[in-house]
């Protein structure tokens, strides 16, 4: 019998901001198809915003790569998943995280795979924030330095956030294509 078609294999972030709340969806969508593997990096604040029990995929966080490492030669995390995936998504990417990716920071399993990355291959990221940290002139600055780097901004769409506010926020159908 011969193997099927390779599945891509998707590494998904998900950082702090309420978007997060598509965390479970936005994993079984990508599951779908039945095309791809998915795993998924979170930060500590974006667990807040999900029940780990409803996501269909593997949740690494920062404990997890601490706990992996006990000596020299243990695998390290970070570099593992960059070298697992073929493609990155950040969504939600949050102001935050944002901010830490712009500027070189990289002090949690999140920012560390993404500094590692291989630009060669693609990473994707969604912004997601409230009205005024988007409005707020470092974000133009920050997105564009991602940019820079070779990462490609799946743009946010204007709607009625969480908060109340109208702003800008990813959608899943944004990221398949649909209206």
């Amino acid at each position: 019998m011969e193997p099927g078609p390779a599945r891509r294999r998707v590494l998904l972030a998900v950082s702090g901001s309420v978007a997060a709340l598509r965390l479970p969806q936005l994993v079984a969508q990508l599951l779908a198809s039945g095309e791809v593997e998915v795993k998924v990096v979170t930060t500590e604040h974006a667990k807040h915003f999900y029940d780990s029990k409803d996501v269909p995929a593997k949740i690494y966080s920062d404990s997890d790569e601490w706990e992996m490492w006990k000596q020299r030669t243990d695998p390290v995390l970070h570099i593992d998943l960059r070298r697992w995936a073929a493609l990155m998504l950040i969504a939600p990417l949050d102001a935050n995280t944002l901010g830490k990716i712009a500027s070189g920071i990289c002090d949690n399993l999140l920012t560390c795979v993404v500094r590692a990355w291989d630009r060669k291959r693609p990473l994707l990221f969604c912004p997601a924030m409230n009205t005024a940290m988007w409005e707020h002139p470092i974000t133009a600055t920050q997105i564009q330095t991602l940019k820079s780097f070779g990462y490609i901004e799946v743009p946010c769409i204007v709607k009625k956030l969480v908060c109340g506010d109208e702003g800008c926020s990813y959608t899943v159908a944004v990221l398949q294509g649909d209206d």
